[in-house]
């Protein structure tokens, strides 16, 4: 039995399958992708699965392609900090600027597994949406998964990750003890860190009751033992060999947290084109496009950074424009003197039909669901009396994020004409 494959070699090897000539491709090409924010969760989702069901029967290989372009890997540093416990860099990982454009890559010839979304959007959905064939998420099914897939797992957690690890399980304990100890167990721990990461920051350490499920706290239990498995034996061998313990052995669940949330939250230093489209999502629903961007900081830090509420609503309606938006919409997150918290501003832009439409969120599903009230005095609110509203707000209702708020958007914009 040929000895288990590092991260490293398992991309390699979707490279070379996915780069290969047309004429030496082997077909279908099976793909996992995650969504269109291309957040942690989605990018350490991906990469994990496509590990996993590559090395259980059939063992056909899954190509696993960060739903980004290469050039946006630099907005996540979260992200480079995970891939290098996993002893892999961004140069190793594929996105969507090395796949193939649709007359090299037909549908047909393609396969697709998603991760963290259960409705192919964007481009990619345009071109290979029939070509769905399963799905592992924990958003609100939207019925596009064909009932029969495989695997086809749709259920609520802080984490799409644990979903994916708990699907998972039983393959990495047949890898783990048919391969022993040794440098599988460092593959093992390396795998482990990048399940660990995305659940520990949806679920702030396993902390925010709102979103940790027991999935969550079973995929952190399953991923730790293979980290302990690794230590002990890390520990054993440097007693009998004399030598100190590699220090790369040793893990602090919430060191590690606080590392990857720091890298995480820190936007200082982006330009606000960059704030707006490193966690997005966007939706065309009916003749409307509503596009949501997830922020790690409040609404006073991005005033703040802008240099009054004016210029940052100069910086937001630049782009809307550049994304064609007829709803833009802000979701932040904070922890202003520790303490979590949650704002949303939504601002209808093309007529009088779309400014209906939110309303009809804002006093509906808003009110009562979220606990909407006013952002700063009203500062960001506007209402223009020719087709445009915007609104800003704190949100009491902590538990919904944008897997809820977005749902009620886009059902509230049905019907409207933009």
């Amino acid at each position: 039995m040929p000895p288990q494959k590092s991260l490293q070699a398992f991309l390699a090897a979707a490279r070379a399958a996915l780069t290969a000539p047309p004429s030496k491709r082997s077909a279908p090409l099976h793909f996992v992708v995650g969504n269109e924010s291309a957040d942690l969760d989605t990018l350490c989702s991906t990469l994990f699965l496509a590990y996993f069901r590559s090395h259980s029967p059939p063992h056909t290989l899954h190509i696993p392609l960060c739903h980004l372009p290469r050039d946006d890997l630099s907005l996540r540093p979260e992200f480079s900090a995970v891939l290098k416990r996993a002893a892999v860099t961004e140069d190793d990982v594929l996105t969507l600027s090395e796949l193939p454009g649709i007359d090299s890559l037909k549908p047909e010839d393609t396969r697709w597994v998603l991760v963290d979304h259960n409705a192919m959007t964007g481009k990619l959905g345009q071109n290979y949406g029939n070509r769905v064939v399963g799905c592992i998420d924990h958003h609100d099914d939207e019925g596009k998964v064909p009932k029969d897939a495989e695997p086809r797992v749709i259920e609520k957690c802080g984490s799409c990750m644990s979903l994916v690890v708990e699907y998972c399980q039983e393959a990495w304990q047949k890898l783990a003890k048919e391969n022993g100890e040794g440098e599988a167990a460092q593959i093992n721990a390396q795998l482990a860190y990048l399940a660990l990461a995305p659940i520990l920051i949806d679920t702030n350490n396993l902390g925010n009751k709102n979103k940790t499920t027991v999935h969550d706290e079973r995929a952190v239990s399953i991923a730790e033992t293979h980290l302990s498995t690794f230590t002990s034996a890390s520990v054993s061998t440097s007693s009998s060999s004399g030598s100190n313990s590699n220090s790369d052995s040793s893990y602090d669940r919430k060191r590690f947290f606080a590392n990857l949330s720091t890298l995480k939250e820190d936007i200082s230093y982006m330009s606000f084109r960059d704030i707006f489209r490193k966690d997005y999502k966007e939706w065309d629903e009916g003749n409307a496009k509503l596009g949501t961007s997830s922020v790690p900081q409040s609404f006073a830090f991005l005033v703040r950074k802008a240099g009054s509420e004016g210029a940052f609503l100069r910086e937001l309606e630049d782009w809307g424009a550049q994304k064609g938006l007829d709803v833009v919409t802000i979701l932040t997150t904070s922890k202003d003197g520790g303490e979590f918290r949650r704002e949303l501003l939504v601002w209808a832009r093309t007529g009088p039909e779309v400014v209906k439409a939110v309303k009809k969120f804002a006093e509906g599903d808003g009110k009562e669901k979220l606990g909407l009230g006013t952002w700063g005095d009203g500062k960001l609110d506007m209402e223009d009396g020719e087709g445009s509203w915007r609104r800003c707000w704190t949100q009491a209702r902590l538990e919904h994020s944008r897997k809820q708020i977005a749902p009620m958007l886009r059902d509230a914009l049905k019907g409207a004409k933009a």
